[in-house]
């Protein structure tokens, strides 16, 4: 038996803030989206058009208030191809949360308070 990945999940609270945020910041897009019949529910799914995983966004529309993340102890990774643009147009967005010059990593912060590692 063989497993392999396919895609991460984040429940978000406002989809098109999380939709614009995840193209500016990353440059992700949409490759599928998934509707309930009655409307509870929209899953996203995004992508980096280089690699098959995906990150899927679930939006549910009885949700009324901001997801509690608890201590927020994980994370997503993404590799760069120029770390000091990416780290340049982070700072300009305000969504750097957390540097880390030692390691040569940084992170920021999605609309929902996700932490997103950056790595050269």
């Amino acid at each position: 038996m063989i497993f392999s990945f396919a895609h991460n999940n984040l429940n978000v609270y406002d989809l098109e803030k999380s939709l614009s945020f995840y193209k500016e910041a990353l440059g992700l897009t949409v490759t599928r989206t998934i509707n309930a019949d009655d409307g509870s529910f929209i899953l996203v799914y995004l992508g980096d058009g280089r690699t098959p995983h995906l990150l899927e966004l679930t939006w549910i529309r009885d949700m009324n208030r901001p997801y509690n993340l608890g201590d927020n102890e994980f994370h997503l990774a993404f590799k760069t191809d120029d770390f000091d643009a990416a780290y340049a147009k982070h700072k300009e967005m305000g969504c750097i949360c957390y540097e880390n010059p030692a390691m040569g990593i940084y992170f920021i912060s999605d609309p929902d308070g996700y932490w997103l590692e950056i790595i050269p």
